[in-house]
């Protein structure tokens, strides 16, 4: 399933020519992996942060730390935070951030295991950047599971953001 979606994405890429760049903590870069994996991937991806500790976050993509203490790391607050330092760094057309419990433990009441949130953000060259957040939680029961599932989810928003918007 995530290869088919790669697959389509790099055609997608192709036709409307953009950017992309990537911040992931819980999928632990296999978000980037897959689209690698993929012929064709070095035409439109730019660049993949691995920001699993908190310190990588606040160092390499600059969330604010009070950011993380507030509302901790797994959270829409952070997902915009990682996602806006991911556009700061590579000005690439579409940028993404995952953050997450992948569990099998790291659980809490306000995040269970497989609460994921994700950051968009979409630069259409002829407005100003759009973000957006999302806090999904997956009802399944391996780490490993948890992280396809986002991956899948990220893949599937990517398709639909560049069938919706012009990139030119």
């Amino acid at each position: 399933m995530i290869k088919k979606k790669t697959s389509k994405l790099i055609r997608l890429s192709k036709k409307n020519n953009f950017t992309l760049s990537v911040a992931e903590s819980c999928t632990g870069g296999l978000l980037s992996s897959s689209i690698i994996q993929e012929s064709g991937a070095s035409n439109f991806f730019h660049m993949g942060f691995i920001t699993y500790y908190n310190k990588a976050k606040i160092n390499i993509l600059s969330v604010n730390s009070n950011i993380i203490k507030k509302y901790g790391a797994v959270s829409e607050e952070t997902a915009l935070e990682m996602v806006k330092g991911v556009y700061k760094k590579t000005k690439s057309d579409l940028s993404i951030s995952i953050t997450g419990v992948a569990g099998p433990r790291g659980g809490t009441k306000i995040n269970p295991v497989g609460t994921v949130c994700f950051g968009i953000g979409i630069n259409c060259k002829d407005k100003p950047i759009i973000y957006k957040t999302i806090k999904k939680k997956f009802n399944l029961r391996t780490r490993i599971g948890i992280q396809r599932k986002s991956v899948v989810f990220v893949l599937d928003n990517l398709i639909e953001i560049i069938l919706t918007h012009k990139f030119d």
